[in-house]
């Protein structure tokens, strides 16, 4: 079966040109109650959020995305994800200005060192679309824009001298709001430095501003290869023809695509939702990765989903779902624990050197563990301590 993927077509009396171009994309972006207003027929609960709720944290969108929601419906998944409402107003539950506790895994300023082997590079605070449920609202839409100069050097001196650094992530804001100049010396730079194996890139152009994925833009990629681009689609229908063009090319090219979506209240909170994204997704070639809980971020409470919600559609997907089209259900520890996978308990009971199971469709049976006197280790394990051991001991604060 293929999958037909929508072509979205322009705002009323702006010409192809403009619309496919992502500097006319970025230029016209809708921020403010009057820009929505003329686009949307706005509800009372909306109106209250574009004109209290985006004074924490501000509203914005590219036109292609607007484009994407709908005009009348107030519970249009992707219109969620635009328009703030009353409810970001609301304290109750769990809302923290640093869900994750960056602020103390960072060594240098825009740098988070919170696991051993790789290293979070804030490198703007910018985006095109200001996403409701956003876990870093304490930094992210504060016009800071590209890094500073000696914050930049400051960072880059940081991942220098941590040896056991593998990967560095790029992410803010959104990286691909930066120029293909910027772009193009941050890679340098990375690429400079010999223990730096990958370079990630987390984006959500694809889903807002697919156009940015230029020609140009794709070649820096593979200039500076290996660079796996991490997306960020939630819903099937942010899969237009455009943005699935953007992810093909990107494959297409060499460069390897993964996507984190987050599991949101009222928007695709259930398993026949996911599974349409993540079948799309991989017939796209683009690997579903992450299936996140909502992080516990300012006026997102009502995006949030329970554990025992999430964990019941990852259930239900089980075995229905090709492994390769099933994203990993994780959450973020709040505080700055780190994220932990969180998986349906198959087991039924057992006992010493012996496991029983029962599967997604109730068959059961019982796995033996190995004779003891089996156990032995790779005969040639020292080879590779040394680099496991640099990795392991490195890390901010260790």
């Amino acid at each position: 079966m293929k999958f037909r993927f929508a072509k979205i077509e322009p705002f009323p009396g702006c010409s192809a040109g403009d619309w496919n171009s992502w500097t006319w994309q970025f230029r016209n972006g809708l921020s403010s109650y009057e820009d929505f207003a003329r686009h949307f027929q706005l509800s009372e609960a909306e109106t209250i959020g574009l004109k209290s709720a985006s004074q924490a944290f501000q509203v914005r969108s590219t036109p292609y995305y607007v484009a994407l929601a709908g005009r009348e419906n107030v519970m249009d998944p992707i219109r969620r994800m635009i328009l703030p409402t009353a409810s970001e107003l609301n304290g109750r539950g769990q809302q923290v200005s640093d869900p994750l506790g960056e602020r103390q895994h960072s060594p240098r300023e825009r740098l988070i060192h919170r696991y051993p082997d790789r290293v979070l590079f804030l490198v703007t605070d910018q985006c095109s679309l200001y996403c409701r449920y956003c876990l870093r609202k304490h930094f992210t839409g504060q016009d800071q824009a590209f890094v500073g100069s000696q914050v930049y050097e400051e960072a880059l001196k940081y991942l220098r001298g941590a040896r056991g650094v593998r990967e560095v992530i790029l992410s803010g804001g959104d990286p691909l709001t930066l120029s293909d100049g910027r772009l193009e010396r941050v890679l340098s730079d990375l690429r400079a430095i010999e223990h730096v194996e990958i370079i990630r890139i987390g984006s959500r152009i694809p889903v807002v501003c697919p156009m940015r994925l230029t020609p140009e833009l794709i070649q820096l990629f593979q200039k500076f290869k290996p660079v796996y681009f991490m997306t960020h689609f939630n819903h099937p229908r942010e899969l237009s023809f455009e943005a699935a063009a953007a992810l093909e090319n990107l494959v297409d090219h060499g460069v390897p695509v993964f996507n984190q979506m987050v599991l949101l209240n009222g928007i695709n909170n259930h398993p026949a939702v996911v599974q349409a994204l993540s079948r799309r997704l991989l017939y796209l070639r683009v690997k579903p990765y992450y299936m996140f809980q909502c992080d516990p971020s300012e006026g997102s409470e009502h995006f949030r989903t329970s554990v025992e919600e999430s964990m019941a559609i990852q259930r239900e997907l089980w075995g229905r779902l090709s492994g390769l089209a099933m994203p990993n259900l994780s959450l973020d520890i709040p505080g700055g624990g780190g994220k932990v996978g969180v998986v349906p308990d198959f087991s039924v009971g057992g006992r010493e050197g012996e496991r029983e199971y029962q599967g997604w469709d109730g068959v059961r049976g019982v796995y033996l563990a190995p004779a003891l006197e089996q156990k032995r280790l790779p005969p040639d394990v020292n080879e590779y301590l040394p680099e496991w051991e640099e990795i392991k001991n490195q890390g901010y604060g260790r």
